[in-house]
């Protein structure tokens, strides 16, 4: 675990290892991606997680240097799957858009981020995302005052958004699309978008739908806003590892899908020991108790069951980080289990 810094130092350790990622990656280290990456992170003893600070919910640092959060808690995951203990993480803290680099020269063994998942990404940086934890999208945010309930509703307002940014460009397509009249008001970054909205520089905000809804509970009276139901993009968010690495790629793949499983199945982190007593087959090679799933990972037979007990299942970590204990009050929406109407479905482990 990395201990809290003053933000000056934190900049400078920012912009060393950028500088050290960036003399590799020119010098042509790509020879590291086709390393074994199992056999690394066990020779070392501990995963080393790209981390990113101030992201409530996905991932954040506290003032004692304890890391929390969506992101956090599936390296945390990782862990668990290879050493049976959640603690063996080292966390590297990124900051803005600075991903891909550090990842394709080996300074970290995934980067587990809010950065969503689209074609550039997956082409060409030499890196993978393994699968899909958190379906995002931006939205709109206005004041229950405005008496509407669909986006397709608005005519006439202002909305604050980011300028020159890609929420500025899916802002402005919406409404051209949909023919819908209004008034960009511009805002340097993310920071002040919370700001302007509510000194009421505008009459609506547009964000990720999780960011407006940070922005929603921390306002005075959080039920005089409404977060209306369109999403005007799809951000699919998840790990991502070196390309040429098939068994780590596998191995960050079926942890997620383990989670979900497990939540399908009813299996937690509180009931995990009554639940391997049952009969049901899939529960039982899901818990490693039938079949030896565990050894074509290169796992221990447990794995899975290490997972569970040690940091839950999808359902607990999402109500950790994103529910009603997590004082964000996040529905799961499409983040629910195939189910209940969501979009999370995971291959049987058979």
């Amino acid at each position: 675990m990395r201990r809290p810094c003053g933000a000056a130092f934190c900049l400078l350790g920012v912009q060393v290892r950028t500088f050290i990622a960036l003399v590799l990656l020119f010098f042509g280290w790509s020879s590291i991606a086709s390393a074994d990456t199992l056999e690394t992170v066990r020779e070392r003893g501990f995963v080393k997680c790209g981390a990113n600070q101030g992201h409530r919910g996905f991932s954040n640092l506290s003032a004692e240097g304890f890391w929390s959060g969506f992101d956090v808690d599936l390296c945390r995951a990782v862990s668990a799957a290879i050493f049976s203990d959640p603690s063996r993480v080292e966390f590297v803290e990124y900051a803005g858009d600075f991903r891909m680099t550090p990842l394709r020269v080996g300074e970290v063994d995934l980067m587990s981020r809010n950065g969503y998942w689209n074609m550039p990404r997956d082409n060409v940086f030499d890196v993978v995302y393994t699968g899909v934890v958190f379906y995002d999208g931006q939205g709109i945010m206005v004041r229950d005052e405005a008496e509407v309930v669909s986006a397709l509703e608005l005519k006439d307002i202002s909305v604050c958004v980011v300028a020159n940014s890609l929420q500025h460009d899916v802002l402005e397509r919406f409404f051209f699309n949909n023919q819908i009249s209004y008034q960009e008001v511009m805002v340097e970054d993310s920071a002040d978008l919370a700001g302007a909205y509510m000194a009421g520089i505008c009459d609506a905000v547009t964000a990720s739908a999780t960011s407006l809804q940070e922005i929603k509970i921390n306002a005075i009276n959080p039920s005089q806003h409404r977060i209306l139901p369109e999403r005007l993009s799809k951000e699919p968010m998840g790990p991502v590892v070196r390309k040429g690495d098939m068994k780590w790629q596998t191995i960050i793949r079926w942890v997620l899908f383990a989670m979900i499983n497990a939540e399908e199945l009813g299996v937690n982190s509180r009931n995990i020991d009554t639940m391997a007593e049952a009969k049901n087959p899939r529960m039982r090679r899901l818990l490693g108790i039938e079949g030896e799933f565990g050894q074509a990972l290169g796992l221990n037979a447990t794995w899975a069951q290490d997972i569970i007990r040690h940091v839950g299942n999808y359902g607990e970590v999402y109500e950790r980080n994103f529910g009603n204990t997590s004082g964000l009050m996040i529905p799961r929406g499409a983040n629910e289990l195939w189910t209940k109407g969501g979009l999370h479905y995971a291959p049987p482990i058979r």
